[in-house]
């Protein structure tokens, strides 16, 4: 019988005994192999004696017969035992001596025993989906704004309304580490602008083309940009030119522009639409979400790590895929602190584990079949 030692809810310990009769079947086994391939002075490749190879060789064929035997007998072990072992198992307290049988220790993870409660009583929040008139006309405008023209204005100075087109360089007044200078050439400065630095539009207003401006920027602790954010910059800028911007009127022939309209009233139903489907998509997701939270409350138990290992890593992969769809470079990404970022991931994986644990075992419960399509997607997903 092979002692079983539960460490916990998860890990095991069984200590395994191979057989000297099995020890000395494979040894015999790898001593032909090795004489097969041996090449030593004085004797033709083949014909090598046994006494010879395993003299000249017993320390890496008793390696290779610790190699082949241990991942042989542990799973033959665990077989037997009807454990389903989730991570490699830990070899420890290894015993191989020559004229012996083998015999070891062997850590490892197992799935835990899940019993599901109270699932069958949970309900899914269904919030009425609603978008207002205001909202489909903030999108229209939205999209008015991006179709807006630019026209050069010649022999006039910068006014309240105009957008500079500007180069600038900017430089941090304090010598911080980590902050870096700032260039950027044509850009648009909407003078007045509600998201335009109050010190730009002071500056630049009564400028004209070619005219160069110095001036300092107080950039508050809230900014959007982290990287200026509570900084104090100290900005060369030239006007390349005044431009002023003109909106197309919203018709009929501006949603014909957009293609695929012919009325300005199809556009209107099309953004409700795509808001209502939002709104739709966020509003399941975060039942579902809200669902999988009480499951997981009602039914605790623990994971493996080697599971919640695996899970990091899937969610470390997503988020560098993101990160290179975004233009960061491979070398950006090395420079990345790893055991900082998995740490940070461990909390979210061990509870993504625990739903697709659950969701496994109710479907196992209640005769629920999936289709290969569906394994492929959200292993944590759950119908409302």
């Amino acid at each position: 019988m092979t002692p079983t030692e539960t460490i916990n809810e998860t890990k095991r310990e069984i200590e395994i005994q191979v057989p000297s009769e099995e020890v000395s079947r494979e040894t015999d086994v790898l001593i032909q192999k090795y004489q097969k391939l041996a090449r030593i002075p004085g004797f033709r490749k083949g014909h090598v004696p046994a006494s010879i190879i395993r003299q000249r060789f017993s320390q890496d064929i008793q390696n290779d017969v610790i190699d082949s035997l241990v991942p042989k007998y542990f799973r033959k072990e665990t077989e037997r035992l009807g454990l389903m072992p989730v991570s490699q198992p830990r070899v420890t307290d290894l015993h191989a001596h020559e004229g012996e049988g083998l015999r070891f220790k062997a850590s490892f993870e197992v799935m835990p025993a899940i019993q599901v409660e109270g699932y069958k009583e949970l309900r899914a929040e269904h919030p009425e989906i609603t978008v207002t008139d205001q909202e489909v006309e903030d999108s229209l405008k939205a999209l008015q704004e991006q179709k807006a023209a630019f026209a050069p204005i010649e022999d006039r100075a910068i006014a309240e309304g105009d957008y500079a087109q500007v180069s600038l360089d900017g430089t941090p007044k304090e010598d911080e580490a980590g902050t870096k200078p700032v260039h950027m050439d044509d850009v648009l400065v909407e003078i007045g602008g509600k998201n335009t630095m109050p010190e730009f539009t002071q500056n630049l207003a009564g400028a004209t083309a070619g005219e160069e401006r110095t001036f300092d920027v107080n950039y508050p602790e809230d900014f959007s940009d982290e990287r200026l954010r509570g900084k104090t910059f100290s900005y060369k800028v030239k006007v390349n030119g005044v431009k002023q911007k003109s909106l197309p009127e919203l018709n009929d022939d501006f949603a014909k522009e957009l293609g695929e309209f012919t009325t300005l009233g199809e556009v209107r139903n099309r953004i409700r639409e795509g808001m209502e489907q939002e709104r739709r998509q966020t509003a399941e997701r975060e039942a579902k979400d809200k669902l999988l939270a009480e499951l997981i409350r009602r039914n605790e138990f623990e994971v493996p790590e080697a599971l919640v290992d695996h899970q990091i890593d899937i969610r470390l992969e997503r988020g560098l895929r993101a990160l290179a769809a975004q233009g960061m470079s491979s070398e950006h990404m090395k420079k990345m602190d790893l055991p900082r970022l998995r740490a940070g991931q461990h909390d979210q994986a061990v509870q993504e584990v625990k739903a697709s644990l659950l969701l496994e075992k109710i479907a196992d419960e209640e005769k629920i079949e999936v289709g290969d399509d569906e394994i492929k997607g959200d292993p944590c997903s759950i119908d409302t």
